[in-house]
């Protein structure tokens, strides 16, 4: 079922892409920027999730979106990895994420989720510095859902007790 699900959020992506580059202007500059990082996030988030897994290195490559700044060199080296640490070196060698690894781990507070969602956060903020277009919408909802995640992360940490834990949020 998650081949499935990635399969067709592979097609919702490029097809959104494409409509996006489609519309022209501003709107296309900045949904192709906030689009672009969505896609090398699901590569990677499968390169990473696929290991220890029955899929193979063949059905893997055919889930990763064909655009974004990982595409297609990245994404074909992607492809290639067996580890976390390789992982980090492919996407830490493009300079728009190279800080997406850099105080994330296991002896960390911080994971490699919370810098996805602290970037997309930025991303989406930046859309709001222009003005006529259509991507200030995408990005308020995007936005919106950042905050209610961010509230249900500060329920969880009051009703578990974990009140020191109330600042880790996105």
């Amino acid at each position: 079922i998650e081949i499935i699900r990635n399969t067709l959020y592979k097609a919702y992506l490029k097809d959104f892409y494409n409509y996006c580059k489609k519309l022209g202007g501003v709107t296309a500059e900045i949904m192709s920027n906030i689009l672009e990082f969505e896609a090398d996030k699901r590569a990677i988030n499968i390169t990473i999730n696929s290991f220890g897994t029955e899929l193979t290195k063949d059905e893997r490559d055919k889930l990763y979106p064909d655009f974004g700044l990982l595409y297609p060199e990245g994404t074909w080296k992607l492809g290639k990895c067996d580890s976390i640490e390789q992982v980090r070196s492919v996407v830490e060698s493009y300079s728009a994420y190279e800080s997406l690894f850099s105080g994330t781990g296991f002896d960390n507070d911080k994971s490699l989720v919370d810098a996805f969602y602290e970037y997309e956060v930025k991303l989406n903020q930046l859309s709001f510095e222009q003005q006529m277009h259509y991507a200030v919408f995408y990005s308020y909802f995007k936005l919106r859902e950042q905050e209610i995640r961010n509230i249900v992360w500060i329920a969880e940490c009051v009703s578990q007790k974990m009140k020191d834990k109330i600042d880790h949020y996105v």
